[in-house]
């Protein structure tokens, strides 16, 4: 049975999204809420490689986590002065409800009397303890096997999975990205990002750099 359609929903333009992003906030701050929740949340896309690498890398334009679908509730409970809007294609459902929140799996968290967004939450498929990657179910891992953490405690994405996020349409930060994380992979996270890539994007340009 075909689902019925959400509302159009708020379409951003580029300025004004921009602009409502400028007070994005920076890794620490979040996980300074986040500490001891039980979800096992972690820092995402371009700032998730920067505290790979132990520096920042480039300027970000917002701040995304990673958090299984389940354990959502927990996350946004601990910043109960905020809204969640549900984001997709392009549109924003400003607190948006069970069906907007079904049908989307990105989250920007907003400062209700400014209007600026904060952070973004990707809420993840997963099944108890095993992260399912939302591009292709087959891709299957425990949590404890895709989250790290900074010498400070701060979790992120392992970067050889936030490189295959990147792939699907790399821009150039995400070629950038890619290029400038690329020589801090040993043989196994480049072993794993081949495997994935092969999986998921078979023939990807990527594949002839991380070598045979």
């Amino acid at each position: 049975m075909t689902e019925p359609p959400l509302p159009d929903g708020v379409v951003l333009d580029e300025q004004e999204r921009a602009a409502r992003w400028a007070d994005a906030w920076r890794p620490e701050q979040v996980a300074e809420r986040l500490e001891g929740v039980e979800a096992p949340w972690c820092v995402a896309a371009g700032w998730a490689l920067d505290l790979f690498r132990g520096e920042q890398s480039r300027p970000h334009g917002d701040l995304e986590i990673a958090v299984p679908v389940g354990g959502f509730p927990e996350i946004r409970d601990r910043f109960p002065e905020y809204a969640f809007d549900a984001v997709g294609s392009g549109r924003l459902w400003p607190e948006g409800g069970a069906e907007a929140l079904a049908a989307t799996h990105q989250t920007w968290v907003r400062d209700r009397p400014s209007g600026r967004f904060l952070f973004d939450v990707f809420r993840e498929p997963h099944e108890g303890g095993t992260w399912i990657c939302r591009r292709d179910d087959r891709l299957r891992l425990p949590y404890g096997a895709i989250v790290e953490r900074t010498a400070d405690g701060i979790p992120y994405l392992v970067p050889e999975l936030v490189l295959l996020f990147k792939a699907k349409a790399p821009r150039p930060k995400d070629e950038a990205d890619f290029d400038g994380v690329l020589p801090a992979l040993d043989r196994t996270r480049r072993e794993a990002l081949r495997r994935w890539l092969d999986l998921v994007h078979p023939g990807h340009r990527w594949l002839g750099d991380l070598g045979a």
